[in-house]
């Protein structure tokens, strides 16, 4: 507990990292004050859980961590807590040894895990129902609209945006918030411990009758394979009669997928993404992943993605007409190219050597009318020394650490328990 004088704790940005702090810290005697850029709770979302809503417990995925079994099954049981109803789709992945077994002989390396899927029509009821929670409490306080865009380290204390002074401050601006982060990295280079990985890949869409076994017997399927360039691909965020949609970070639109409980589609998407680790003196995966964004997305037109068949994609050819197939992506949201004039070759090889070899485990998998959007990247954040400062943490995504929500909610958890039996000094 504080002693003396309520010390002061500023929270920047409101995800999945903020709010595993914050339920941990708001009944240990902090005044927390969480700033928010987003102009209010309505307009706000948590990265990850935008988009789909899946929430995972597994040892094997969602970042470096050692993260307890049973903390993660608790946060789990605490999101879902928060949807009123408790209604979600529950399974698991590769507990069938069928399945592992097949899939482990053709080269790949299978995931297991379990899944608690919320659903994205679900997901702004839970967040408003944790914010409502949080803002009734007397030591939280939520401003929304404020951007910070300066953290500033002095003596003990932690200055925001050249005018508050906080006793610590916890970053957890997610993936999106990478001009912050950098900006801060920039100022205390000591606090990077590496910064070399970034994952570019596709979003892939393909007819339910494909996968409908693999999607009856499992639901999510995650899985890993060493390409002949040398890569490591692996499949992420499997949406099962789920929908193609865009995600904005501001400097450019990457693609995305989701899954409802109530509507469905009678396609299956997922990522497809390649793991590029570079050397020295390369320092900015974020950097890099926004320059292939922002071309792809020159290409195509402002705010647009590229699609493509897989049969032109293989071919490095313009698509000019779909077939079988039909995009569940907007319209309005995509135009008809060649990714192959924005993406490494090395990286379109690796992925093509994906698809056949997994198409050779699920037939169907590399038909030639089957669809591919791009840019579909998912960042990793420079991973952060949180030990180099006393009073300011990184937490969540923007860490480098975690790549999950429930990784990220754990990681918020963690700190705040760290605070709570070390003090702030």
């Amino acid at each position: 507990m504080p002693k003396n004088k309520q010390k002061k704790i500023a929270v920047i940005g409101f995800g999945a990292a903020a709010i595993g702090f914050i339920e941990k810290i708001m009944n240990s005697g902090y005044e927390v004050h969480v700033f928010e850029k987003s102009k209010d709770i309505y307009s706000s979302s948590i990265s990850g859980i935008r988009a789909d809503g899946k929430l995972f417990v597994s040892k094997e995925m969602g970042g470096d961590l050692d993260i307890d079994i049973i903390l993660q099954k608790k946060l789990v049981d605490y999101y879902i807590s928060h949807t009123g109803n408790g209604n979600v789709e529950k399974g698991s992945s590769f507990t069938n040894s069928r399945y592992y077994k097949t899939f482990y002989q053709k080269g790949f390396q299978p995931i297991s895990s379990d899944f608690y899927h919320l659903g994205t029509d679900q997901l702004k009821e839970v967040l408003f129902n944790i914010f409502s929670a949080f803002q009734k409490h007397k030591n939280i306080h939520f401003h929304f609209g404020k951007n910070i865009t300066n953290i500033e380290i002095i003596n003990d204390l932690v200055k925001i945006n050249d005018t508050d002074v906080f006793d610590y401050a916890i970053v957890c601006v997610g993936r999106s918030g990478h001009k912050l982060t950098k900006s801060i990295t920039k100022k205390y280079p000591q606090l990077i411990l590496d910064s070399t990985k970034v994952d570019l890949g596709i979003r892939y869409e393909l007819p339910n009758h494909i996968v409908e076994d693999l999607n009856r017997e499992m639901y999510e399927f995650k899985v890993k394979y060493k390409s002949k360039t040398g890569y490591i691909v692996r499949t992420f965020c499997n949406n099962p009669s789920g929908f193609v949609v865009t995600e904005n970070y501001g400097d450019f639109v990457t693609v995305n997928g989701h899954s409802k409980l109530k509507s469905k589609s009678k396609n299956t998407n997922f990522a497809i993404l390649s793991t590029i680790k570079l050397t020295e003196p390369f320092n900015d995966p974020i950097g890099y992943g926004s320059y292939i964004a922002q071309l792809t997305n020159l290409l195509a037109g402002k705010g647009k993605l590229i699609l493509q068949t897989y049969d032109h994609f293989l071919n490095s050819r313009r698509t000019k007409n779909l077939y079988r197939v039909q995009p569940t992506l907007n319209q309005n949201s995509y135009i008809l190219g060649d990714i192959n004039l924005a993406y490494p070759r090395r990286i379109i090889e690796s992925i093509i050597d994906f698809i056949e070899n997994l198409n050779e485990v699920v037939p169907g998998v590399a038909n030639l009318d089957n669809l591919v959007y791009a840019p579909e990247i998912k960042f990793y954040s420079n991973t952060i020394d949180n030990d180099k400062f006393r009073h300011l943490k990184f937490i969540g995504d923007c860490s480098g650490h975690t790549r999950s929500i429930i990784y990220a909610t754990a990681h918020g958890y963690m700190t705040a328990e760290n605070i709570i039996e070390n003090g702030l000094g």
